[in-house]
């Protein structure tokens, strides 16, 4: 049985470099143009760096990604928790589900160090990560897509100055 479970195994593992091929960042933002940018700190203290691009007129709808590069060493469940945070804060959700995507989350993220940048992008289907351009992990749910960008880019933010200069019209 243990050498079945083996070989089952191996063969699950030939198939990711195909399963992976579409979660190439360079693919994902293709097409997509650089919108606005921004600091955001928090005590007073540079967190991280936001770059916004977008593939339309509105940058709002997706395709769109968000990157952030960091300025501070964060652990990564640290991460998902200010996110589940700050979606709760714009009640798009309510806790059962913030518990649940809380959780993909913290799966997802990575402790960073300074200089690291995870990349968002937002589809349609859902959500892809790319921490310093490698793919982290996906939430293949539009809701939570939605919910997740609307972070830094709902009317309500808690960080209006940096949603005003992440939708800045490029030049």
């Amino acid at each position: 049985m243990r050498r079945r479970d083996f070989v089952v195994a191996c063969a699950g593992l030939a198939l990711l470099p195909a399963a992976q091929a579409n979660q190439r960042l360079d693919t994902l933002t293709s097409g997509l143009q650089r919108w606005g940018s921004g600091e955001f700190r928090r005590w007073g203290f540079l967190v991280y760096e936001a770059t916004l691009w977008a593939k339309t007129d509105d940058p709002l709808k997706p395709p769109l990604a968000l990157g952030l590069t960091y300025k501070r060493n964060l652990d990564g469940v640290k991460i998902a928790d200010a996110s589940v945070s700050e979606i709760r804060n714009l009640k798009i959700a309510d806790e059962a589900q913030l518990k649940l995507w809380g959780e993909r989350m913290a799966q997802i993220f990575p402790d960073v160090k300074p200089e690291d940048r995870i990349v968002g992008v937002h589809l349609p289907e859902g959500a892809r990560f790319f921490h310093n351009d490698r793919f982290i992990g996906s939430v293949d749910d539009p809701v939570f897509a939605r919910a997740f960008f609307a972070i830094w880019l709902d009317a309500r933010t808690s960080a209006p100055e940096l949603r005003a200069l992440l939708l800045k019209r490029p030049a």
